[in-house]
């Protein structure tokens, strides 16, 4: 009988930068796995996170926010979210609770229009609203900009119709087998992962002080026999004054950075983690095709 076979697919989330996308899919998936900031673009590669229960698989293919481009960066990033629409079973497309329907969504939008791919509109955020009848004109303001095939208020954050959403992905996955093991939580490699996670805490730590021109690079991660990792990673930044900031006074900042990301890759790991941070100053790397290359941004991503 059709009902005992499993389902799975791949669901990619969308959205401008900043409405909840890697909040959402920590929760669903039960583990810290995207990178979480309040500032945007903070997810620069493409993590696929897997959903697994009894219903089949639901293989995540997280992108960068769809915006406009200022830099070889901004394309590349761009070009991934693009690119990433063609490959998936399902979209689901975040936005804020708002009437206001601005250029950046407008701008998904027309992409949207060009796919015969179910579209879920969610509404995320549904705990800073008031009253729960303006939820109702968010609806009416987003429902005839797509023809989507449902639409869904929730919030990622108190976890409200989250599990109302994972049933709806189901209705619209096509039945086949299941593409990783159910233990698969993530396909990217620890070292990227890290290198995420120590990126994440310098953004969170320094605030507004320095704009998005910091990657991580993760130099040597090594188990001693006692099950100690070793991990030696650099910050690289657009300028001597950026270095300085990231340091800090006597070397106050990078030892936040590190003691915060730290423990962060400890609780991934389930290991003690030795973690030495070191900074570099690169001028322009985000406008560099090799620089990029080199901090793990490929075009075989796109």
């Amino acid at each position: 009988m059709e009902n005992n076979q499993k389902k799975s697919g791949f669901v990619t989330l969308i959205g401008r930068p900043n409405v909840g996308k890697s909040t959402l899919m920590n929760h669903l998936i039960g583990q810290k796995i995207a990178i979480t900031s309040d500032k945007p673009q903070t997810t620069r590669n493409r993590i696929q996170t897997v959903y697994t229960d009894e219903r089949g698989q639901i293989v995540f293919v997280d992108t960068p926010g769809i915006h406009k481009a200022k830099n070889k960066l901004g394309e590349y990033m761009v070009s991934v979210a693009e690119h990433t629409l063609k490959e998936v079973d399902l979209i689901l497309w975040l936005v804020e609770p708002t009437t206001f329907i601005g250029a950046g969504e407008r701008h998904i939008a027309e992409q949207l229009q060009k796919t015969s791919l179910p579209v879920i509109l969610v509404i995320n955020k549904i705990d800073t609203v008031k009253k729960q009848e303006e939820i109702l004109t968010y609806i009416n303001a987003y429902k005839d900009i797509c023809d989507f095939a449902e639409i869904v208020p929730v919030s990622a954050l108190k976890k409200k119709n989250t599990d109302l959403l994972v049933d709806l992905m189901f209705r619209y996955l096509p039945y086949g087998p299941e593409f990783y093991d159910e233990d698969t939580i993530t396909d990217q490699p620890m070292r990227q992962i890290a290198a995420e996670l120590i990126r994440e805490k310098a953004l969170r730590l320094l605030e507004d002080e320095i704009p998005h021109g910091i990657a991580v690079t993760i130099e040597k991660m090594s188990e001693r026999k006692n099950g100690i990792m070793d991990i030696e990673a650099t910050i690289i930044c657009e300028r001597e004054s950026h270095k300085g900031i990231v340091i800090g006074k006597g070397g106050a900042m990078l030892k936040r950075i590190g003691s915060a990301a730290r423990r962060e890759i400890e609780a991934m790991l389930e290991t003690q983690v030795n973690l030495q941070l070191w900074v570099k100053v690169r001028r322009e790397w985000r406008d560099s095709d090799i620089l990029m290359k080199n901090y793990g941004y490929n075009d075989k991503d796109i």
